[in-house]
């Protein structure tokens, strides 16, 4: 009887065991997983990239949904397992005007100062028909790196790769942005006899905010919709 009640215990073990091993294979992989193929900073760079294109796409500029879905196989394939921060820089135009262009430059590294400014300023080509500039660090810039991008004609953007790394306006606890056009600011503004500042406020450096790349002044529709909260809508104005 002992005997048996221990091959019971034994099979009762091992059949946990199976569940486990069944219940770590439906999660999927976690970040850390990829070091097992030598792939963590190719993965960094894989998911900041993305994020980037998504950001560039919901703020209307020209992205191929094929370079959104790329995959890592894909990526790794392309750019290798440690790839050349300056074989990954993106540029578009905006679909409304193709006059307007961004470019996106991963920097290594490196803590960012005006050495590594001025040699970004003389890489760009064709500046004039630059109208924004982003630059995804991995490391801290100096202040007086910071002075020097003033330096620039156009709006210059920065982002830590590790804040690329998740799209959080994709986030299931956001509410939904859409950026109001000027007209439709107007139109939001008569409708309830209102001046903007009169608006709830979203600070620019809000990540909402830095993601769109919103100016102050611009004012954004946030939709929220919850069980406990239910649906409601309400206006945030830039400052």
């Amino acid at each position: 009887m002992e005997e048996n009640r221990d091959e019971r215990a034994n099979g009762v073990e091992t059949h946990g065991d199976d569940e486990s091993a069944m219940d770590m294979d439906s999660l999927g992989k976690c970040l850390t997983s990829y070091t097992e193929e030598g792939n963590t900073e190719a993965h960094r760079y894989y998911l900041a990239r993305r994020t980037v294109l998504e950001m560039l796409k919901d703020r209307g500029y020209s992205v191929p949904v094929s370079e959104i879905d790329m995959s890592l196989e894909e990526f790794v394939a392309i750019y290798g397992p440690s790839p050349d921060a300056d074989r990954l820089r993106l540029s578009f135009c905006l679909q409304l005007d193709s006059s307007r262009r961004i470019l996106v430059i991963f920097c290594g590294p490196p803590v960012i100062k005006v050495s590594a400014i001025r040699f970004i300023a003389a890489q760009i080509v064709n500046k004039e028909t630059l109208s924004s500039l982003i630059l995804i660090l991995q490391k801290d810039i100096t202040s007086q790196a910071r002075k020097a991008l003033d330096l620039f004609s156009f709006k210059v953007e920065i982002f830590q790769i590790t804040d690329l790394l998740v799209n959080i306006t994709k986030h299931v606890l956001k509410p939904r942005h859409q950026v109001l056009t000027e007209p439709e600011k107007k139109k939001l503004l008569k409708k309830y006899n209102i001046e903007e500042k009169q608006l709830p406020r979203l600070l620019k450096k809000d990540a909402i905010a830095r993601y769109y790349g919103l100016e102050r002044g611009q004012v954004v529709k946030v939709t929220y919709s919850g069980e406990i909260t239910g649906s409601h809508v309400t206006y945030r104005c830039v400052w």
